[in-house]
């Protein structure tokens, strides 16, 4: 699937991974960025993170995502990455209850230092492993709707939802900055000219630019 390389984008947005070490964000990311997956893949080490730009309802978007490690050892070094951030997938993986039980942890965590209109998708990893599932989805269905999180699992081995969570979390984000952006022009009794530059950041982190090439 070919998706756009250059620079030109209307918006950029920050998205986090987030989760206990071993849980897959790192094949998430590289399958959603690159198209790979890795079984011998090793804990990140600090954050890293990788692009990729792709529609949304005709707007260029341009996702920046990083991601954390979720060793102990490195959150006081990741907590500063979520600054900005408009959007999170918090991760656990359903073969394992404990990385499950965490997620309220890692809400704390999120909710503590990153924006409150944040937007966050609780994301069940490794869905191939359904023989080993430790973590029903009724069970995250119920968390999900309690802390006011979407919910999907996902399989980054098999490639299953991976699309479809990054495309359902820019789109949520999308609508929130353009709603709050008609409100602000409505409200100073403007409507954007041809060329205008909206910057949204001070509501919601995000960052929109006009491109000269959009398509």
């Amino acid at each position: 699937m070919a998706y756009r390389v250059d620079n030109e984008y209307d918006y950029l947005f920050k998205i986090v991974l987030i989760g206990d070490s071993g849980v897959g964000k790192s094949n998430i990311l590289s399958r959603f960025t690159r198209n790979e997956f890795c079984l011998e893949s090793k804990s990140t080490i600090g954050v890293e993170f990788a692009t990729r730009t792709l529609q949304i309802e005709g707007k260029t978007i341009k996702a920046q995502i990083w991601d954390t490690a979720g060793q102990e050892r490195y959150r006081a070094i990741t907590s500063a990455y979520y600054r900005g951030a408009v959007g999170a997938l918090l991760v656990y993986d359903i073969t394992k209850k404990q990385t499950f039980e965490n997620v309220q942890r890692w809400l704390r965590e999120l909710r503590d230092h990153a924006d409150s209109n944040i937007v966050i998708l609780m994301v069940g990893n490794k869905a191939d492993l359904r023989h080993l599932r430790a973590v029903s989805e009724d069970e995250a269905q119920t968390l999900a709707e309690k802390e006011e999180l979407s919910f999907m699992e996902t399989s980054a081995l098999e490639a299953l939802n991976i699309d479809k969570a990054f495309q359902t979390i820019l789109t949520d984000i999308y609508n929130i900055i353009s709603r709050k952006a008609l409100a602000a022009q409505e409200a100073a009794g403007t409507v954007p000219s041809q060329g205008m530059t909206i910057n949204v950041s001070d509501s919601a982190g995000g960052f929109a630019k006009r491109g000269c090439c959009s398509s």
